[in-house]
């Protein structure tokens, strides 16, 4: 029987080359359970990898999208608001126009109808200016909001839903407002009448416009929902580690890394028994 220094060191050096390899499989297995994700480093699933990356960034648009929605659905129920309290103020001064054609009513009378008027006319004159995080609530197309409308992104893609501006320009319930017309004669009061009618239908016409934006705005909001929700599945379909299955290669690869530190001690003891074949 012929023994080299070679064929002595075969067993101890093909063991650590095992040892070696369960060891890699031990710490890949530790790293996934412990941060959750089986594509630890690029060269784990590259395609995977390439994919699941796009997924994230679409999902995270989406949720900026989200909330562009909920701000553009905050802006217009703030609008909603004030148009409420102008159709309540519009629903007084009609019925103060006609109270004011009484026949019986004195001048005084009249005046005392014209001061609440006028004060209701000045509640609507300063609705105009108000804002909302410093974008005007009614604006025809200012620096502060340009172009004819507001575009609100609904999805991941940056695709835009207008929402058309109320003009005080042209609004004939804020250009009520803003016109001299009193009801101090019952003439004066039937040409408020006529004009408070046609405000009311056009606000009437506003209020329909903005509940149809709050409509179309949830339901973008939810299908952004949908959307998200099916993307971080499909992502999480190609990251995420199977708890089970890997615990599984994780006990595997620690009993091989057992056995084989095991084995390797073995190996390295052959040589001292050739050593004593020697003495």
């Amino acid at each position: 029987m012929i023994l080299s220094t070679d064929s002595l060191n075969l067993s101890a050096n093909s063991t650590s080359d095992n040892l070696s390899i369960s060891q890699g499989r031990l710490a890949k297995s530790l790293a996934r359970i412990s941060s959750g994700t089986k594509i630890v480093q690029p060269s784990d699933d590259s395609a995977g990898l390439a994919m699941a990356t796009r997924l994230d960034a679409e999902i995270h648009r989406a949720q900026g999208a989200k909330t562009n929605i909920s701000n553009a659905m905050s802006y217009v129920q703030t609008q909603e608001g004030y148009l409420k309290k102008i159709a309540k103020a519009l629903d007084r001064m009609s019925e103060l126009s006609i109270m004011a054609q009484d026949a019986v009513k004195s001048g005084p009378d009249r005046e005392l109808y014209n001061k609440e008027y006028s004060e209701l006319k000045g509640f609507i004159g300063q609705a105009i200016s108000k804002e909302f995080n410093g974008v005007p609530l009614f604006s025809d197309g200012s620096a502060n909001i340009p172009g004819p409308a507001m575009d609100v992104t609904i999805d991941a893609d940056g695709n835009t839903f207008p929402m058309d501006p109320l003009d005080p320009a042209t609004a004939s319930f804020f250009t009520i407002a803003s016109g001299a017309g009193d009801i101090l004669t019952t003439a004066t009061a039937s040409i408020e009448l006529a004009a408070i009618k046609v405000a009311i239908t056009d606000l009437s016409s506003a209020r329909a416009t903005g509940g149809a934006y709050q409509t179309r705005l949830n339901y973008a909001g939810e299908q952004l929902m949908v959307n998200r929700e099916n993307l971080s599945a499909a992502s999480s379909r190609i990251q995420d580690v199977d708890v089970a299955e890997e615990s599984t290669e994780y006990a595997r690869a620690n009993i091989m890394v057992q056995s084989g530190t095991a084995m390797l001690a073995q190996a390295n003891q052959i040589p001292q028994g050739v050593l004593r074949l020697l003495q």
